[in-house]
């Protein structure tokens, strides 16, 4: 062999002890893993937490028995003993949200920060995933759909979560897309179900071991925007449906509220939290469970079964077609509804003309108020549908019913010009000078530049 064949060859062969290196010297430099402090700590954990004491104690003994055996000795890689770890003991407690995980060195870093630093991190880290919002979209044919990835708490995603069901709040089905939703706060879980019933509703509970407590969740009283809850909607699932995600699901199902579609979700349904055991590994222990108050039970193990099962993939088109269906039936029901409230205000605006013949103009006003009201609140009537109504009267001739009308205006729509402009016009029509006078002068007032009421004034001044 010549000097330049050996020396690519001494090259070559140092390259790949350098390389080898690289790869074993973390496992050569790694200490040693207490597995047996590890797993009597976990067990000493799970007694303290977790939410069925006696299986606690059975999942307990099992990864002792195990460790005693040498099970975990050679795992030097840290995430295969947190995968074995997690394996032993769901094979006990049969609990998917049972888990040890190994922790990123940055999250341990940041929970040494300030607590309010820690926070605003958190929150930020949310913002920049739209606190779970991926999309919302009005797709073609007015259908709503929300691809939501997890459920935020209700203090950082709460505005995110308003803003998406008012910008929907008009379409005529919805689509909740909870096929890469892993979950969340059962409080956000709480609040967008609440937009989809307008009665109170128990949705879910969750039985806490600590204190011994039950926290019942019901549809809110309060909330930005309007209902929806007759619009028809759609869940779409996956089998990584996950926790939260399947509260959704159920809540909606038990409810019959929703049609769900796609796969059998995961199956976890018992809420906890994460306890450090080192600056390496953490496990997350379910400290409470779900009591659904239609079945008294819930998806833990079993997940949510869908109304139409297909693979995840085809979840949406199957959801769209018959979403599309639907809204057509309910946009042709909410037509009917208006035209029937229509006619009833007629019915009832006649009924006032009667009584107001009869010399009972206070109870006259009350069929007025209670008539235009109706369709106020159904947003059907505004200030002018109103004003024009008024003019509808004058013109024939039934000024007393205008005055009627007119004054309704004048009290749901105080800030306008001219609705005292209106008003004052009626007053004049039916011989009332001061009154005229009062309501032209208010109208000219707000708004100094209504020259009809200028002239009006000057006539009635005369």
């Amino acid at each position: 062999m010549n000097y330049t064949a050996l020396k690519r060859k001494h090259h070559y062969l140092w390259l790949v002890f350098f390389a080898s290196l690289c790869i074993t010297w973390p496992l050569l430099a790694q200490e040693k893993i207490d597995t047996k402090a590890m797993t009597e700590q976990i067990a000493d954990m799970l007694e303290q937490h977790y939410v069925f004491p006696d299986v606690a104690e059975q999942a307990g003994n099992h990864i002792l028995a195990r460790q005693k055996s040498g099970a975990y000795d050679k795992m030097k890689i840290e995430s295969d003993l947190a995968l074995a770890l997690t394996q032993d003991l769901q094979s006990v407690t049969q609990d998917k949200h049972m888990r040890v995980h190994v922790r990123p060195a940055e999250r341990a870093q940041m929970e040494r920060e300030d607590p309010l630093l820690a926070r605003a991190r958190r929150k930020l880290d949310a913002s920049a995933r739209n606190f779970g919002f991926e999309q919302v979209k009005r797709l073609d044919n007015n259908v709503g759909y929300v691809d939501m990835r997890y459920f935020a708490p209700v203090n950082m995603g709460g505005t995110a979560a308003s803003a998406a069901m008012q910008f929907l709040q008009n379409a005529d089905a919805l689509i909740f897309d909870m096929r890469k939703n892993t979950g969340g706060s059962p409080g956000m879980v709480q609040y967008v179900c609440s937009y989809l019933f307008d009665e109170k509703i128990h949705l879910n509970s969750l039985y806490w071991r600590r204190g011994n407590r039950t926290v019942d969740f019901w549809t809110l009283d309060e909330l930005p925007g309007k209902r929806m809850a007759d619009v028809p909607v759609y869940v779409l699932t996956s089998s990584r449906t996950f926790s939260g995600a399947e509260e959704f699901t159920y809540n909606l199902k038990t409810r019959e509220r929703a049609t769900i579609i796609g796969e059998t979700t995961g199956g976890g349904a018992n809420p906890g939290q994460t306890f450090f055991l080192n600056d390496t590994y953490g496990i997350f222990i379910p400290t409470g469970r779900a009591i659904n108050p239609v079945t008294k039970i819930n998806w833990e193990g079993t997940g949510v079964d869908p109304d139409i099962a297909v693979a995840a993939d085809s979840a949406f088109d199957v959801a769209y077609d018959l979403a599309v269906k639907a809204g057509r039936k309910y946009r042709a029901s909410l037509l009917a509804q208006q035209e029937q409230m229509i006619s009833d205000m007629k019915s009832g605006l006649e009924s006032a003309g009667k009584t107001l013949a009869d010399g009972k103009r206070d109870a006259a006003t009350k069929l007025v108020d209670n008539n235009l009201s109706a369709l106020v609140k159904a947003e059907m009537l505004g200030e002018m549908d109103i004003n024009r109504l008024g003019y509808d009267y004058l013109g024939r001739q039934e000024i007393a019913m205008a005055e009627l009308i007119f004054e309704y205006n004048v009290g749901a729509y105080p800030q306008s010009s001219n609705v005292y402009d209106s008003l004052g016009e009626a007053y004049m029509m039916a011989g009332k000078k001061k009154l005229a006078i009062q309501h032209y002068q208010k109208s000219l007032d707000m708004d100094p530049q209504n020259q009809n009421a200028v002239l009006m004034l000057q006539k009635l001044r005369k």
